[in-house]
């Protein structure tokens, strides 16, 4: 039978249940697991941009018989997707934790840069082959139109790049922009392509100059991938230096040897620390977790940290010793 209006489903009572376990108090991280302040306009305005160009640019992509201008309107169309999913993960990435996501949604960005990275090759796969066809099998391409139609694509893509390039934070942002990017560089070879079929007739010019934006925007892609992997595998902050930081806690006073530690982002830019510390007296503990608390913030930018402490056994005590 549906719940009255009044009564909250189940899901909103536990969220409101657990409100209370995600707050930060005196003394934790000072960051949230969220994104309560990025605003989605940067996206919505270059979306908007890419969309109304990229229907334009299919279809005199097609009417022409351009490879280099069909591969930019495959890339507009392709960048239209991406900055759909780069804004919708950004929404969703502004969602405060709750009692099923405690972490809150902040990886859903790297998530949706891997997608666009997996998206992009695919793209750089067909233009590629059908450059190499082409390449076999010359095909007439109407210049004029190219040039006319590229210009634009270049005039907005630099548009959208510099709309985007106002959100350097966002990995996904980032990874939209590699998009324009390589749009950018689809239009720039589009025009030259067009003009040189223009004033040459030499239609090999279309297909290479299309392989050639592809391997510079495979090469971009490729470092998306490889960045978005690494934090989805929670992999350690490429800044900080895991070995370090075992060292210095294994000569902080008062601790004998740690282990079990994890070092990851939590969401861009947020890295944490958990692990467990062996220590000579429990009695000192609050004072070895201050200074370890100042060490980390301030020797290597961590301040997220949950550390268990455990007493040293007898037999390790004598080991030590």
């Amino acid at each position: 039978m549906p719940h009255d209006a009044h009564t909250p489903n189940k899901v909103g009572t536990q969220n409101t249940k657990s409100a209370h376990l995600h707050a930060h108090r005196h003394g934790d991280a000072e960051h949230q697991h969220y994104f309560a302040d990025r605003s989605q306009s940067i996206l919505a305005w270059a979306l908007g941009l890419t969309l109304f160009f990229a229907g334009v640019e299919v279809v005199f992509g097609f009417l022409s018989n351009s490879l280099a201008l069909i591969s930019d309107a495959g890339h507009m169309v392709t960048d239209s997707a991406a900055l759909g999913l780069a804004l919708l993960a950004q929404l969703i990435a502004k969602r405060p934790p709750t009692a099923k996501h405690t972490f809150g949604f902040g990886r859903s960005e790297a998530l949706a840069a891997f997608v666009n990275g997996l998206v992009m090759l695919g793209v750089v796969a067909w233009i590629s082959i059908e450059a190499i066809q082409r390449l076999q099998s010359p095909e007439a391409v109407q210049g004029k139109v190219v040039m006319i139609v590229a210009a634009i694509g270049l005039a907005i893509n630099i548009v959208v790049a510099w709309v985007l390039s106002h959100d350097k934070d966002s990995m996904n942002t980032r990874a939209a922009l590699i998009h324009v990017m390589g749009d950018l560089l689809g239009s720039a070879a589009a025009i030259v392509s067009g003009a040189i079929i223009y004033f040459t007739a030499w239609m090999p010019i279309d297909p290479i100059l299309s392989i050639f934006v592809s391997l510079l925007i495979l090469k971009s892609t490729m470092g998306v991938l490889k960045e978005s992997f690494h934090f989805l595998m929670k992999g350690v902050p490429h800044h900080i230096d895991y070995v370090q930081i075992g060292t210095d806690l294994e000569t902080t006073p008062g601790v004998a040897s740690v282990h079990d530690l994890h070092v990851w982002d939590m969401s861009p830019g947020q890295p944490a620390l958990i692990g467990h510390l062996e220590i000579d007296d429990l009695s000192a503990w609050p004072r070895i977790l201050e200074s370890i608390k100042k060490m980390l913030l301030e020797k290597h930018g961590i301040d997220h940290i949950t550390l268990q402490p455990e007493v040293l056994r007898d037999e390790e005590f004598e080991a030590n010793a």
